[in-house]
């Protein structure tokens, strides 16, 4: 039994070896861009902006922190799946996938200059499963509810986003999601306090190496302006 426990013990201690080794290879590859100043993302294409904000990430998180980075994903299409499922009782479930095509923004809020600064990050997925519990894939700790990653061998890439949510915030973003109306829109954001480097040390959230554990994600549905003053406009000629 115990040789069982020590053999068990050793296998995870190489697996996180040999992930924190392959986080370190890929974060000397993203050096030249990270270490590089805030203030040249504006002469960055998408791709360096891209390397720019997962080493930092990973690498100086404490820093950029202070600039609040908020990361948002503009939703431009849905594909909503359904398909029967079976556990290992043999039980048939459904099961609920979301996929969501979007762009990728960053803002950052610069010391002594008041409004955020957005840089484009290009194009990406948001790939959610929709359940009343954490799936067992993606791998994710407890608490957690995606990670985002990017092929970072394969530039120009695309950001992924990783994880699930619940029934109850689908039902509720449903509506927003698929809405004829082609002024409204969505978006999913992902702010500072929610991201955190997959790598010792934040055993809290999982992810393939190099990538950003998230614990919270927000979507925020928004309407255009015009329709806004004509629903409030209604509203007063009913009462």
């Amino acid at each position: 039994m115990a040789s069982s426990t020590s053999q068990k013990y050793f296998s995870e201690s190489e697996q996180s070896h040999l992930h924190e080794k392959q986080r370190q290879e890929l974060m000397h590859l993203l050096q030249p861009y990270g270490a590089r100043p805030v203030t040249a993302l504006a002469e960055m294409n998408e791709p360096e902006r891209c390397k720019w904000l997962f080493w930092n990430l990973h690498e100086n998180i404490e820093e950029i922190r202070q600039m609040e980075p908020n990361l948002q994903a503009r939703i431009n299409s849905m594909q909503f799946t359904v398909s029967d499922g079976s556990d290992l009782l043999g039980e048939c479930k459904l099961q609920k996938r979301l996929d969501l095509s979007c762009k990728w923004d960053l803002l950052l809020t610069y010391p002594n200059y008041q409004d955020e600064i957005n840089h484009a990050l290009g194009d990406g997925w948001i790939n959610l499963i929709i359940a009343d519990h954490a799936p067992a894939f993606p791998v994710l700790r407890e608490g957690q509810k995606a990670y985002l990653d990017a092929d970072h061998s394969m530039y120009p890439n695309q950001l992924f986003l990783e994880g699930w949510i619940t029934d109850g915030v689908w039902q509720e973003m449903r509506p927003h999601l698929s809405a004829a109306n082609p002024t409204c829109k969505t978006d999913v954001a992902l702010l500072d306090n929610a991201l955190f480097p997959v790598k010792r040390g934040f055993d809290f959230v999982a992810g393939p190496p190099g990538s950003i554990g998230v614990i919270n994600m927000e979507f925020r549905a928004f309407s255009h302006p015009t329709e806004r003053r004509l629903q409030r406009r209604d509203a007063r000629m009913l009462s």
